[in-house]
């Protein structure tokens, strides 16, 4: 059975996959409810009018934005999360060093 034929994909493939979703998804998640928090208080316009007045940004775009801000935030915290708790690769011995033990 050929995996590529039946439109399934590879083992690293689908690893990548879930760990891109591991990444995305709560990220995301996150992002959604610290929008809704944020914004129920600030308005994306009179937040644009105090920090870049020159900006014809709607409200609409401001929510977007700050959406997108806040899910590159959560997402990189995630990624960074996950690079430090990934499994430990040792390096190899070298042939007659002695091994040491703790």
């Amino acid at each position: 059975m050929n995996r590529l034929a039946d439109g399934q994909p590879s083992a690293p493939a689908r690893r990548t996959i879930r760990r891109a979703g591991a990444i995305l998804w709560p990220s995301f998640f996150a992002a959604g409810v610290m929008t809704m928090a944020f914004f129920a208080y600030v308005d994306p316009e009179a937040l644009r009018d105090i920090t870049f007045p020159a900006l014809k940004l709607g409200r609409g775009q401001g929510y977007t934005l700050g959406f997108l801000l806040a899910w590159l935030g959560t997402a990189s915290s995630s990624l960074f999360t996950w690079l430090l708790l990934r499994p430990y690769k040792s390096s190899p011995q070298r042939p007659g060093a002695a091994e040491h033990r703790p």
